[in-house]
Order: C-alpha cells, then sequence, then structure tokens
C-alpha cells in the first residue's frame, strides 16, 4: 500500500448553522434583520425594492468567490490598493528624442543606458513551501 503526504495547511471554514459557515450567517442574517425593520417602518414598495437590495448583497457577500476568493476579501483588497498611496518608476533615456537620433556609433564619453539586472538561476521558493507544507517528506 502506498502511503501519500498530505500539506498540513489545509483551511477548512466549520459549518456553524446548517450548510452556512458563521460569516455567511452572519451577512444573510443582518441582510434579513434589516429587511424585517424596513417591513415596518418605510412604505410597501420601498420595502420591496430595499430588500431585493439588502438580501441580494448579503447573498452575494455570503456565497459569491472571484478567483476562489470570496467576495469580501477581494472588496477589501480593491480598496486598500485604490486607497493606498502608489509610487510609479520610470527609468529615464539620456540623449535626444528617438525621432531626432541618428544611426552613428557611440562617441566616447557619452552617457549610455544603464544594463537592466537579470535573475540568474531558478528560485527555490517553490520547492521549500512544498517541503514545509509536508513536512520534508
Amino acid at each position: 500500500m502506498d502511503q501519500f503526504t498530505v500539506p498540513k495547511f489545509i483551511e477548512h471554514k466549520p459549518k456553524v448553522v446548517g450548510p452556512l459557515t458563521f460569516q455567511q450567517f452572519i451577512f444573510i442574517g443582518v441582510a434579513a434583520a434589516t429587511a424585517f425593520i424596513l417591513y415596518f417602518t418605510v412604505p410597501f414598495q420601498i420595502f420591496l425594492v430595499a430588500t431585493i437590495i439588502l438580501v441580494g448583497g448579503g447573498a452575494a457577500l455570503a456565497f459569491v468567490q472571484i478567483d476562489g476568493k470570496a467576495l469580501p476579501i477581494v472588496l477589501k483588497n480593491f480598496f486598500n490598493f485604490s486607497l493606498s498611496p502608489k509610487l510609479y518608476l520610470w527609468k529615464k533615456k539620456v540623449g535626444p528624442p528617438p525621432k531626432l537620433m541618428k544611426e552613428s556609433k557611440p562617441r566616447p564619453g557619452e552617457i549610455k543606458e544603464a544594463p537592466t539586472p537579470t535573475i540568474v538561476g531558478k528560485s527555490h521558493l517553490k520547492d521549500l513551501s512544498t517541503q514545509i507544507e509536508t513536512k520534508g517528506k
């Protein structure tokens, strides 16, 4: 009989209420409770529109996944990226614009563009992560 190595860091959220995790239950519950309160406080037409929006939003937050990530995580990452400061870098080329350049040999003492660094060899990061997850087996 063959033995297989099983990764140790497997994420599995427990089901708390029926088939729902705690987070899914909270999203659905808050939407339902808000709709219940609106039923008694606003006219029926407004209640219907608000309930459709609330329950749809709660269901989307609870069940929609984009590339294997839950919608609340995707939204959090989107807002963090959008609101965080960004640093834009560019490499200024020395010399005249390309339209005015003539094809000629470089003159002595002329400034040239610095060479771009390259990665040498293969990264062993993936191998190390596999060893850590399987405890080196």
